[in-house]
């Protein structure tokens, strides 16, 4: 692709055609305009650059962008220019200064025509809206679009819909608007972010100071990335309008944004329809919405939520009192007479409320009441009374042989007090005649009663298991949330990301894109004496008080280890006021590199322990010792014995 300058779409001299070159060409242009002849470039009307600007590209001009140059708003959406037809666009555009909106949608601009634009956007400071949605620009255009946003200070709205871009371009994107606070709406979707991409568009949200409108919908922030979303939603401070419908959040996204929501104050409008969410993603969300005054807007259409998950959207507005919801989307769920009856009475409460719902018809779904097994029903009766098998079953049993009808069964099982329904009976029964024979062998119910109490042990453990991974899985998402917050609060401590270097003090702190796998990594401190690389590498410095370590040599070379720098023994404790490190040691900050150990500045193998615990380790290992080798020698005074036998 050749390179492009800002002379290259200034039309020369040269290129303007004399009077006496052939009339031929002309005739290809149908247009009511006649060409006049001019003294220069400057004075050249902009339709008539643009006639000529197509003659030397070679494309046919629009007749609706002649037609139209007295509009502030150029709308030529779906008229196929392609790159050629955009560098010819972009050339009458240069010395434009009446076209405020320029919407190119569906051309096929690619990313050649998006490098023209960019050119031309560099000398035209006139449009401040811009659409290229559905243009194949990819990668290269983005990384066009993202270079011109760095030195643009025109643009205030900015579309990509559509165009293909993958994780790695939201790089572009997050580098460039960091700077540039000028752009206030911006649209992305329809594109393919995924997991790394929601940590790039996180740390764009930490670093940005004027986006106010954001479109993320139909892309792919699922899990991790939906949580690093939210961890830089959770520190942004103008962010107003979000759309992230459409991106399959599920309820690991609902419960991160549950927490951003906690601490956002500037969301009013957001959207999370068709994300997957469930009546419990609903109440993690519900957890940040008891604590938001701000936002009014929330639609959660076409979710997989019953009445249930309804019913705790209008409990947190009826039990809020600052709350400043005004609109709740659930269009798709039915709903029952309960929650129409809530939500009159809540509206009483706060007027402004609308909520959309489906209609009434729905219910709440409740798994039916679980039977309790009719063997441990028999065993309680039986255990209460003291009775055994053969007295309750005797009277039926004349022969003695445990085996009875199935119709006697049934009737003396009836004809007891034992607390039995028909249903419990007949699957009593089956138990019994499994085989279908007519007769029942009771003598199996001390057997069944045995598999019922494993079974029964058996299920609770895995409801016991299910819990502990549910509630593992929501501590390990709200650890790796507050990490990604840590890693993109922009007030804060410099935060060192892995192969990023250190910045001075006294300037704005940039902040590079971190990935999701490395902030649990990352270590906040105050001091900036200690610096903290990634784990990847061989060795990391900590501080840590005690006195001189011992070292020990590690048994494998592959095994990464950690070197730890000791303060001086007289070193003073730290007063209340000092700082912390996030390992939990106080740093002073007046501290001089001089009280280091020279530990800090070499790479050792070697894992230091603390001088307090040392004497009493020492003394287990000697006990450990005497013992076997107590039992070394008892063994071998046998061994004697036992050959002279």
């Amino acid at each position: 692709m050749s390179s492009l300058s800002f002379e290259s779409l200034c039309l020369k001299d040269d290129d303007c055609p004399s009077p006496t070159q052939p009339q031929g060409e002309e005739d290809e242009f149908d247009t009511d305009l006649e060409s006049e002849k001019e003294e220069s470039n400057k004075s050249a009307s902009i339709a008539e650059v643009y006639l000529q600007a197509c003659k030397l590209v070679g494309v046919v001009p629009v007749s609706y962008f002649i037609r139209n140059l007295d509009s502030t708003t150029m709308n030529l959406t779906h008229h196929g220019l392609g790159p050629l037809g955009c560098k010819a666009l972009a050339i009458a555009l240069v010395t434009d200064m009446h076209i405020n909106t320029l919407e190119l949608a569906d051309n096929h601009v690619q990313a050649e025509g998006a490098k023209y634009l960019v050119e031309m956007l560099r000398a035209n400071f006139t449009i401040q809206h811009l659409d290229l949605s559905n243009n194949h620009l990819q990668s290269a255009g983005a990384e066009y679009v993202a270079k011109m946003l760095l030195d643009n200070i025109s643009l205030k709205s900015l579309k990509l819909s559509g165009n293909g871009f993958t994780d790695d371009d939201a790089k572009y994107f997050a580098d460039s608007l960091s700077s540039n606070s000028r752009i206030k709406e911006f649209d992305l979707s329809h594109n393919e972010f995924c997991r790394k991409g929601g940590e790039h568009l996180g740390q764009l949200l930490a670093n940005n100071e004027g986006l106010e409108v954001l479109d993320l919908s139909w892309n792919h922030l699922r899990m991790k990335g939906a949580v690093a979303f939210c961890a830089g939603l959770k520190v942004n401070t103008m962010l107003r309008h979000l759309d992230l419908s459409w991106n399959g959040f599920g309820n690991e996204g609902a419960l991160a944004m549950g927490e951003a929501l906690k601490f956002n104050n500037t969301l009013v409008h957001l959207n999370l329809s068709n994300n997957r969410l469930t009546n419990e993603g609903v109440g993690m969300l519900c957890r940040g919405l008891e604590f938001n005054d701000t936002l009014r807007v929330l639609l959660l259409a076409y979710n997989s939520i019953t009445v249930e998950g309804a019913l705790a959207l209008v409990n947190v507005v009826k039990n809020t009192p600052k709350t400043a919801l005004e609109e709740i989307n659930m269009c798709n769920v039915l709903v029952n007479e309960n929650f129409v009856h809530l939500l009159e009475v809540t509206c009483q409460e706060h007027p402004g409320l609308d909520v959309q719902y489906g209609g009434v018809g729905g219910f709440i779904a409740k798994k039916p009441p679980k039977r309790v097994d009719p063997m441990k029903v028999i065993q309680d009766y039986l255990d209460q009374r003291k009775l055994r098998l053969w007295d309750f079953f005797r009277n039926i049993d004349k022969d003695g042989t445990m085996r009875v009808p199935v119709a006697d069964f049934r009737k003396a099982v009836q004809q007891s007090s034992i607390p039995l329904d028909r249903y419990q009976i007949e699957e009593l029964i089956q138990r019994l005649d499994r085989d279908r024979t007519g007769m029942v062998d009771y003598r199996g119910l001390a057997d069944t009663r045995k598999q019922m109490m494993r079974d029964h042990r058996r299920q609770l453990r895995k409801v016991e298991s299910r819990q502990k991974k549910e509630k593992q899985k929501s501590d390990r998402i709200l650890k790796t949330f507050q990490s990604a917050v840590e890693a993109v609060t922009p007030r804060s401590s410099m935060v060192i990301s892995p192969g990023a270097a250190k910045e001075d003090s006294s300037g704005p702190q940039q902040f590079s894109a971190t990935p999701l796998s490395s902030w649990h990594h990352i270590v906040m401190s105050n001091s900036s004496r200690y610096s903290v690389t990634n784990l990847s590498s061989e060795h990391v410095h900590l501080p840590i008080l005690g006195g001189t370590p011992s070292y020990r040599a590690t048994s494998s070379l592959a095994m990464r280890s950690f070197s730890q720098p000791n303060l001086l023994d007289d070193s003073p404790r730290s007063a209340p006021g000092k700082s912390i490190s996030a390992q939990g040691v106080r740093s002073d900050p007046e501290m001089g590199h001089s009280k280091l150990s020279s530990a800090a500045n070499h790479l050792t193998r070697s894992r230091p322990a603390l001088n307090a615990k040392q004497p009493e380790v020492k003394a287990k290992t000697k006990k450990m010792k005497k013992k076997k080798t107590k039992k070394h020698v008892e063994k071998g005074s046998k061994k004697p014995t036992h050959t002279i036998k």
